[in-house]
């Protein structure tokens, strides 16, 4: 079998595949023959390879060098090691015990050696302490205090050696000896310090008093405590007697006496009793914070006293500011005083712990409480400002208008303002500070109602003029951009905990819905310009014409004024955001009144409508060069190209026209044309709307029957095939006349839209009583009804049609004293919806490029 196979299918081979060797073997169906053979073998070899197995096992087994014997020689050789390592175990301890044997005396000697010593030590230290505590004793008898001093501090120093053997009578007669030499030097000394003071002896007696204090030193702090709070209360004492014990001299009107005193007595210190002490003890810092932390109780009690009496008379506001103020520049000098040492260990009046001590405040917390009563003076001093800042001129008479000028009523609140913050910051940075935060807050929602708000509701001969507005705008973004900055310092400066609690956003917003007011406050000024152009496109008779020409004769006077106005106006808003915001709401409000005038024009015939295209373009492409009036090239002749987003800005809001006039291009014959017209352009689904075009086309009411039954059909058709693009009310059609006949009525669902209708038509274009009622309406529809700017074509569409109505006809009018709060609400929802869309123009409205001092006269 071998034979017939590779070397590679041996059967010694390591990876052999006896399937890959049977298919080597029948690789071919001929040698099918041979299995018997194979089989005869295979059985063959392995009898042979089994004998040779069994051979080999019984040699290995049975042996000379088998392994069983192998086994048995290593079991006996084991034990004999082990035998041998027990032997050696045995020798080491033995030799162990030989050694401790021979070194026992030697552990001896040295053992007594240490013992001899500390003896001896011992010894030498209690004759070193008997012979000091002896000469103590005699040296405390003659007041001998310096050498007292250094001898003393030996004793408890050795004496502490002996602290372990107290259990020894002579030991423990030794320890009570020097304890009670310690309480009669203690007494001693205190007893000299006291007949010294009384005598007036301090100046013959100071080189005692001053060892007398090295004695106090090495007794330990609570001597030192004793000694110190003894020499407090002895220069205090008259202090007390006489502002405590009487009321004329304790009130709040002689606090001045009482720093005056101190200082005395500081002079005092320094040049009798300074030297007496050592300086690390601080005296001189302890004593001032004791006159501190009476001074403070006392102001406590006398201001608490004077808010209990009887009659209910307040402290004067005045009195307290000027004795807190005192009071402050008292502390800074003793802060200035006491600051130049590092401070540890001074509390010596309290306890021993370490602390460190800041005179700002010690006296001044007294006052906090009643900081209230500042905080209404600041009330009532903002209170009376207000009708002042509404009845005196924008400007000073001898100070000239500039585009960037502020009203200087503005001026004056901010310096106001802020010398007033600072002031509270350094009386307090707690709840005071947070309630002046409010009352400031307070006030300047009036500002932005009272002032700046009444300053464009005027009506009549004193209706604002276009500088009034600017000064107005110019004003409100001033303070936009400064009630930011002042909230953030307001929060610097306030405790961490109550920083959470200032908040001036609705401040902010507030100003910025007076300048987008005023904002739109310009935009009337210009449509008011241009009244005469839109009266003479009512008087063109657009039925008639007969052929489509060059622009009509109302858009040469229209652009005219409209460009002459806006050059007015955009040359003196100072801020792009702002100039980009009167055009874009001029453009919107000129397409709205564009519109409302198409209505007014009936009938429309088909050249008309052309014309009335024609006319649009013309209008917007004069529109685009707006902004060119707020910057215009230096390059006298070269227009300067309009921003891209203003172009397309315009042309959206003005294409806003074009699906009107392009239905009433169609003639009413044939009708389909004129029903898909309606649908392609107008697209909805609305009989009412569809009504209007026959009626602008001036469509007889006998033919419009045929045509309305026919729209059904197309309509009703178009929803049937799948076209679901028609809307239920068009946005264009659905605000142009709610009511029955065209000419009662205009564009727009707002108020603003029904105030540029009727003024278009001539009619009373604002009436004042109802300006509370108006403003909440347009600034609750502009936030909540408006939606995003893409929905309502951006800030002029939003703005334009919901507060036009309020400000588009003329500001006038007082504003009603009970809905002064909710104005003001609505002038920050107004703001903030404002700031939206401005953002949305890529800046953001409000920032500024300077400070409060760069905007201001």
């Amino acid at each position: 079998m071998n034979g017939n196979a590779p070397e590679a299918m041996s059967l010694d081979a390591v990876d052999y595949d006896p399937i890959q060797h049977l298919n080597l073997l029948f690789s071919h169906p001929s040698t099918v023959s041979s299995i018997s053979r194979v089989s005869t073998t295979l059985r063959s070899e392995h009898y042979d390879l089994s004998t040779e197995i069994s051979s080999l096992q019984t040699t290995q087994a049975y042996g000379p060098d088998s392994s069983l014997e192998r086994m048995q020689s290593a079991q006996a050789e084991l034990a004999d090691l082990f035998r041998k390592i027990e032997t050696v175990r045995s020798r080491a301890i033995q030799t162990e015990q030989n050694i401790t044997s021979m070194t026992a005396d030697i552990k001896r000697l040295d053992g007594t050696k240490r013992n001899l010593t500390l003896s001896m030590t011992a010894l030498k230290r209690l004759q070193m302490l008997t012979t000091a505590y002896e000469q103590l004793r005699g040296l405390a008898k003659t007041r001998q205090y310096r050498e007292c001093a250094s001898l003393l501090q030996a004793v408890l120093q050795l004496m502490r050696h002996f602290n372990s053997y107290r259990s020894i009578d002579q030991i423990a007669t030794l320890s009570r000896g020097v304890g009670e030499l310690q309480r009669e030097l203690l007494e001693q000394v205190c007893e000299d310090f006291e007949i010294a003071f009384a005598k007036g002896e301090v100046g013959s007696r100071r080189a005692t008093l001053v060892e007398a204090c090295g004695v106090m030193d090495a007794l330990g702090e609570t001597a030192k405590a004793r000694l110190v709070t003894w020499y407090v209360n002895t220069e205090l004492r008259e202090y007390r007697q006489v502002f405590r014990g009487n009321d004329e001299a304790g009130n709040l009107d002689n606090i001045g006496r009482r720093y005056a005193w101190f200082k005395r007595m500081m002079k005092v210190y320094e040049e009798e009793h300074a030297v007496i002490f050592p300086p690390h003890w601080r005296v001189g810092e302890t004593l001032a914070m004791s006159f501190c932390d009476g001074t403070k109780d006392d102001y406590r009690g006398i201001l608490e006293k004077s808010m209990r009496r009887v009659d209910g008379a307040k402290i004067d506001v005045n009195l307290l500011l000027s004795c807190l103020q005192e009071t402050m520049d008292f502390e800074q000098s003793l802060e200035k005083r006491f600051a130049s040492n590092p401070r540890a260990s001074i509390d010596t009046l309290s306890s021993s712990d370490e602390r460190t001590h800041t005179f700002n405040g010690s006296i001044s917390v007294a006052f906090e409480p009643y900081l209230s009563l500042w905080v209404e003076s600041q009330d009532k001093a903002l209170a009376s400002m207000i009708p002042k800042y509404k009845s005196q001129p924008l400007l000073p008479p001898d100070e000239e208008f500039s585009p960037q000028a502020v009203i200087s009523s503005a001026i004056e609140l901010f310096h106001f303002y802020k010398l007033t913050l600072s002031q509270c910051a350094k009386l307090s940075t707690s709840e005071r500070l947070l309630d002046l935060t409010k009352t400031l807050a307070k006030y300047l929602d009036e500002y932005a109602q009272q002032v700046l708000l009444a300053i464009l509701q005027k009506t009549g001969p004193s209706a604002a003029s276009v500088r009034d507005v600017v000064l107005v705008l110019n004003t409100a973004d001033f303070w936009h951009t400064n009630t930011g900055q002042l909230e953030e310092s307001i929060k610097k400066r306030i405790d961490n905990e109550l920083v959470g609690k200032v908040d001036l956003t609705s401040q902010a917003d507030a100003f910025l819905g007076v300048a987008s007011t005023a904002v739109l406050s310009l935009v009337n000024k210009i449509e008011a310009d241009c009244e005469g152009a839109w009266r003479e496109m009512k008087n063109t008779n657009w039925s008639k014409m007969e052929s489509v020409g060059d622009q009509s004769s109302y858009v040469g006077e229209l652009v005219s004024h409209v460009n002459n106005k806006a050059k007015e106006i955009l040359g003196l808003v100072v801020k792009q955001q702002y100039a980009r915001a009167v055009a874009d709401n001029l453009v919107e409000h000129l397409a709205n009144t564009y519109i409302s005038t198409i209505v007014q024009c009936r009938p429309v015939s088909e050249v008309g409508a052309e014309q009335m295209l024609l006319d649009k373009y013309v209008l917007t492409k004069s529109f685009e060069n707006l902004l060119s009036y707020h910057n215009p090239s230096s390059t006298p002749g070269t227009p300067q190209a309009p921003p891209a987003s203003f172009v397309k800005r315009v042309n959206a809001t003005m294409t806003r026209i074009d699906p009107l006039l392009k239905t009433l291009q169609v003639r009413p014959s044939p009708p389909e044309g004129l029903v898909q017209a309606y649908l392609i352009h107008i697209g909805d689904r609305s009989d009412t709307n569809f009504k209007k075009i026959l009626e602008l086309k001036g469509v007889r009411k006998q033919d419009q029957g045929h045509l309305i039954e026919l729209f059904g059909i197309h309509r009703d058709s178009s929803a049937n095939g799948g076209n679901n693009k028609l809307v239920a009310q068009s946005p264009l059609l659905t605000p142009l006349l709610n009511t029955s006949g065209l000419g009662s009525s205009g564009l727009g669902s707002t108020p603003g839209a029904a105030a540029l209708l009727s003024s278009a038509q001539g009619t009373t274009r604002f009436d004042a009583a109802s300006l509370g009622e108006k403003l909440l309406s347009a600034a609750r529809d502009g936030v909540e009804r408006i939606g995003t700017p893409s929905q309502q074509g951006g800030i002029g569409l939003g703005i334009g049609n919901n507060i036009g109505g309020v400000v588009g006809g003329g500001l006038g009018g007082q504003q009603n004293n009970n809905n002064t709060a909710t104005i003001n609400e609505n002038l920050k929802n107004f703001g903030k919806f404002f700031r939206r869309d401005i953002g949305g123009l890529g800046a953001r409205f409000g920032k500024r490029d300077g400070s409060a001092e760069d905007t201001g006269r």
